[in-house]
């Protein structure tokens, strides 16, 4: 008994470092480790990352993504979705890629705004809505016009989403094809005077599962 309960003592070091600890994405002063139209649509306010203005329509999608890509983890996100309420969206990519030559992205989103909150939406490649909660359940739990909170959990072909603290989405990818890695993503939707604030960007890699 005493050999077995040393072997397991010198195993937990070995354990507890088998998964990252959680890092910071966005350091609250610039955009390093970001891309995007940084000369029009995102910037650096407050310390929040903002896209959008309340002044024009925004004229398309943009998105700012992460310059390293991302597997398995977990990944949270603090944020804040101002204007036209019947309009304005936003959402959070993840195992997302740029379209060449173009101003959109494909992959996974955690979506926010109008019907959507709460919802995992397949942007530009599937191009619908791949699980969503109850009406009633995002209507409890959406902050209008203030900080609301995403956490977003892959492993394997497994992801979940939780809108300030509720999941909302326990959905298993069924086709292998759908690549499992991809960059992080902000959003801010086109065709409406919306602003969409960003903070408390914070990662947690896990070992890849298959």
């Amino acid at each position: 008994m005493k050999f077995t309960l040393s072997a397991l003592f010198l195993m937990l070091p070995i354990t507890a470092v088998a998964a990252e600890k959680p890092v910071t994405l966005f350091n609250g002063k610039d955009l390093t480790g970001w891309e995007g139209d940084t000369a029009k649509t995102w910037k650096v306010e407050d310390g929040c990352i903002t896209g959008g203005t309340l002044d024009t329509v925004v004229p398309r999608n943009e998105f700012l993504c992460t310059k390293k890509t991302y597997t398995d983890f977990e990944l949270k996100v603090t944020f804040k979705l101002a204007g036209e309420k019947a309009k304005a969206n936003a959402g959070v990519q993840f195992r997302t890629k740029r379209i060449p030559n173009d101003h959109e992205v494909s992959g996974y989103q955690a979506d926010a705004g109008q019907d959507y909150w709460g919802a995992l939406y397949d942007e530009s490649r599937r191009n619908k809505i791949l699980a969503k909660p109850a009406k009633d359940v995002i209507e409890k739990l959406v902050k209008h016009d203030d900080w609301n909170e995403y956490v977003i959990r892959c492993e394997g072909p497994h992801i979940k989403l939780w809108l300030n603290g509720t999941l909302t989405v326990d959905y298993t990818e069924a086709d292998d094809k759908i690549e499992r890695g991809g960059v992080i993503g902000l959003q801010i939707h086109g065709g409406a005077k919306a602003k969409a604030f960003y903070k408390n960007i914070t990662i947690e890699e896990l070992p890849a599962k298959k």
